[in-house]
């Protein structure tokens, strides 16, 4: 087979079917915006995992488009090629032939990796060329392979390398860990990313003067930090003891745990530990992960103020730096796959790449998993403090992969700042990889770098005594609720479901409306836009410094588990649903959290928790409700046999006893036998399913792969009140639920990038996640394809969920685009007080 000459070889189209930069000119622009990457790292990181060579991998991720096949394609899409023209591409089969041999190598990534592999480029390197798409190719032939073009395209590519190691002077690297390629592969898919920008489209633009530009565009801009300022200096307070300990120690990379009750100020321990880091150059940012969305969103107002506070005033980082809502999205632009129609156009992806960003867990997770850009986080986290807050009892599944993450932190330079409440022994002896001694409450745990593990004590705190009621009647704790709100207090009641939440806010504001009392509802089932609505006014209320507010009537806020975690509120009585241990724990950190907070005279520090009698519950563990679906049954059980006699709990000085007492290993008999059974067989089947999901062999997981473990996946929900195509076709004119009216234009990607980043920002707040059973039945990306220059609708072929549409009616009623059932097994509703419902 004929070959063409490298020059004649694309990369890509430009505009509207025009022919774009060739395949040597595209990968230099990539090689040496890795190279920028580089450059604007700190050295003892650039030395340790990026070595001279990393941006010729980099380089070589396109060679794979010197083939037959990919050329054919490229050429087909460019105004007035005439098919089968191009020397070398004069046999090409119609890939929409029947039979035609594309399968086998996942595209031009899959040539890349052959090729590679064909001129011995080194161990990791072949796959890490292989993965930049994101998947680990299938791959079913070598490099000189007929589908390939043979050995005259594979000669071809072996000059595209020769010219490349020419232009960027260098040699490929020899790379000495797994975790080193990984961090590797994550570069070469951001160079590409970025080197793929609006910026480089125009062939004959000058690309040179544009790399330091693209990434700025890109946000990676190293923060000019300001020195020498103390915790009072950031936080207006001086630092209490066990807050001192932790930054005092945390001074190089290592792992930290800050084990101390609610309220105590963990987040600003770490944040002030995190300051001292990079003011000393030990740390290239931070990645504040949560357990969940919500408490992610609530806590970026606390860590901007920060951010304000220590930033430099004429650095490029002082304004809107941290990663958040509209305002990121639409002012950094990050190739290809960070546009609003690819993967990375979320924000809750994108921030694990910037240099500060608060979002949950599971982004973090991810970058030891084999999930699809899995690599792409490992990179992003390479060099920060990672700060992990509300560590505690995670199941077996996602706390398998919580080990390995803060392993492998370690290994990327991170300084790991573990913050919890309620820790067991054996949790803090896994993610410190070694046995510990001290019991002592609050405790810093402090393992740097190469160091030998201390154990530092405080001195103990004042208590404070909780009234606890073991309620089994929900209509005497409704009525207790309504009498506490009616005297002018602020009630907190938690459910361990959605619905369940949903069900007790409609029963209760039925009642409060009568009263003067006002009703809320926080749950995860809102759109962003009214979740952070409704966010930003019942946590403002329930704050602190709002005597006032407090003084004017008595609330009753309802909510799920999100109200437990890292949200500043605090509430005069509380109503729980029961829970494990460790989460009731969390729930009483939200009862007269602040000392200056008004409260009514009547008011008391008192909690009172809705159970079932324990020897009935042992038997017949249905008596928990949905809770026993939510938690597991022996857990449960155990809790309630530490709770169901308490009438009073001391804090902290009870919390370690509380924890190690539900949590220590029991000889059971009976039930409980048989629930502890089940439970250890579940464990292990979590412990096996994480493994595989940390297993770099196999088949690459979607996006989509839990990093918790959950029956059902997630999928993205689009709610409009109406829609319509424009009668030219050029356009869709949308209705949000808030009656606004906005215009989707066609093709606005080659107009205005800004408006059209903007646009799909909105249409992100007015989606939300639910499980994949409640959600509207999907439909073709066909049916869809008017929202694919806004949305990534996912690849169903990769295992990807598509995106969900509906449309919601003037009775709150989910309907699909036709106006017709949304779901086969619920009924489906969505108000912005309530939320989404699924009702059978």
């Amino acid at each position: 087979m004929n070959a063409p000459q490298l020059t004649s070889c694309l990369a890509k189209t430009y505009g509207e079917k025009q022919a774009g930069r060739h395949v040597l000119n595209h990968c230099q622009i990539v090689g040496e915006v890795a190279k920028e990457l580089i450059a604007r790292m700190p050295e003892w990181l650039r030395k340790d995992l990026f070595p001279k060579g990393s941006e010729l991998i980099a380089a070589c991720h396109d060679i794979g488009k010197i083939s037959p096949t990919f050329q054919e394609k490229i050429y087909r899409g460019i105004e007035g090629y005439k098919w089968n023209s191009l020397p070398g591409l004069e046999n090409i089969i119609d890939p929409s032939m029947e039979n035609h041999p594309t399968t086998g190598w996942s595209g031009h990534a899959g040539v890349s990796q052959a090729a590679a592999k064909k001129l011995k480029a080194g161990k990791y390197i072949p796959e890490i060329l292989g993965q930049h798409h994101g998947n680990s190719p299938r791959l079913s032939y070598n490099a000189e392979a007929e589908v390939f073009g043979g050995q005259l395209w594979q000669q071809r590519r072996e000059e595209l390398v020769t010219q490349l190691k020419a232009l960027l002077k260098c040699d490929f690297p020899l790379i000495k860990s797994p975790e080193q390629a990984r961090v590797l592969a994550g570069l070469t898919s951001v160079a590409d990313w970025i080197g793929s920008s609006s910026l480089f489209d125009n062939p004959v633009d000058a690309w040179q003067p544009l790399i330091k530009q693209a990434l700025d565009n890109a946000g990676f801009i190293r923060p000019k930090i300001k020195t020498d300022l103390t915790f009072f200096d950031i936080f207006n307070f001086q630092p209490h003891e066990s807050q001192e300990k932790l930054f005092t120690n945390a001074t190089q990379a290592g792992v930290y745990i800050l084990e101390a009750p609610m309220g105590l100020g963990k987040t600003e321990a770490a944040l002030y530990a995190a300051y001292k880091a990079m003011s000393d150059g030990q740390a290239t940012g931070i990645y504040f992960a949560l357990p969940t969305q919500l408490t992610s969103d609530k806590i970026h107002e606390r860590v901007n103020q920060f951010l304000d506070k220590i930033i430099a005033t004429d650095s490029l980082h002082q304004k809107a730096l941290l990663v958040h809502g509209n305002a990121w999205l639409k002012q950094t632009e990050l190739g290809v796959e960070g546009n609003p129609n690819g993967s990375w156009f979320a924000a809750s992806k994108r921030g694990v790449l910037a240099p500060f960003a608060v979002g949950t867990i599971d982004q973090a997770l991810m970058a030891v998993m084999n999930v699809k850009h899995g690599f792409v986080r490992t990179f992003g986290l390479a060099g920060k403090v990672v700060i992990l807050d509300e560590v505690h009892s995670y199941d077996a599944y996602t706390g398998t992969i919580l080990d390995e993450l803060v392993k492998q932190l370690r290994e990327l330079h991170c300084t790991v700042i573990i913050l919890s409440a309620t820790l067991t022994q054996e949790r803090r002896e896994k993610l410190l990889t070694q046995a510990v001694s001290k019991q002592g409450y609050p405790l810093i745990s402090v393992k740097s770098h190469q160091a030998e593990l201390q154990e530092l004590t405080v001195t103990p705190l004042p208590t404070n005594k909780v009234e606890v009621y073991c309620c089994q009647s929900d209509d005497q704790a409704i009525d207790e609720a309504l009498k506490r709100a009616e005297q002018g207090q602020q009630v907190l009641w938690i459910e361990n479901t959605v619905a369940e939440a949903q069900q007790r806010f409609r029963l209760l504001n039925n009642y409060a409306s009568n009263m003067g009392v006002e009703c809320g509802l926080l749950h995860s089932r809102f759109l962003k836009t009214d979740r952070e609505n409704n966010e930003n006014y019942w946590v403002t209320l329930y704050g602190k410094d709002n005597a006032s507010a407090r003084q004017a009537k008595g609330r009753i806020l309802i909510g799920t588990q999100v109200l437990e975690q890292s949200l500043d509120i605090d509430a005069d009585f509380l109503v729980s649903r029961f829970a494990p241990t460790d989460m009731l724990l969390q729930r009483l950190g939200r009862l007269w959290r602040h000392e200056k907070s008004f409260r009514p005279t009547q008011a008391k520090r008192e909690a009172w928790l809705l159970v079932p009698d324990l020897d009935a519950a042992i038997e017949n563990i249905k008596l928990f409700g949905n809770s026993a679906k939510v938690y597991n049954p022996y857990v449960l059980c155990r809790s309630l046999a530490v709770w169901h006699k308490l009438m009073e709990v001391v804090l902290p000085d009870q919390i370690r006893t509380l924890i190690e007492t539900t949590y220590s290993e029991q000889n059971e008999t009976g039930m409980l036998q048989a629930y502890k059974a089940e439970l250890e067989k579940k464990r292990r089947e979590l412990k096996q399913l994480a493994q595989f999901g940390l297993s770099t062999a196999g088949i690459t997981l979607p996006e989509t792969a839990s990093t918790r473990y959950c029956e059902q996946d997630s999928v993205q929900v689009l709610l409009l009140s109406n829609y319509q195509h424009n009668a030219d076709k050029k356009g869709t004119e949308i209705t949000l639920l808030n009656n606004e009216k906005i215009l989707l234009p066609r093709g606005i990607k080659f107009k205005d990038k800004s408006q059209w980043r903007e646009l799909a920002a909105t249409l992100l707040k007015n989606s939300l996640q639910v499980a994949d059973h409640f959600a509207p039945k999907a439909v073709s990306i066909k049916e869809l394809a008017w929202l694919r220059e806004y949305f990534y609708l996912g690849d169903p072929s990769q295992g990807e969920s598509l995106l969900r549409i509906a449309i919601v009616n003037d009775c709150d009623e989910v309907k699909n685009l036709m106006g017709g059932v949304a779901s086969d097994n619920y009924q489906l509703s969505y108000d912005k007080i309530i939320g989404y419902q699924a009702a059978k």
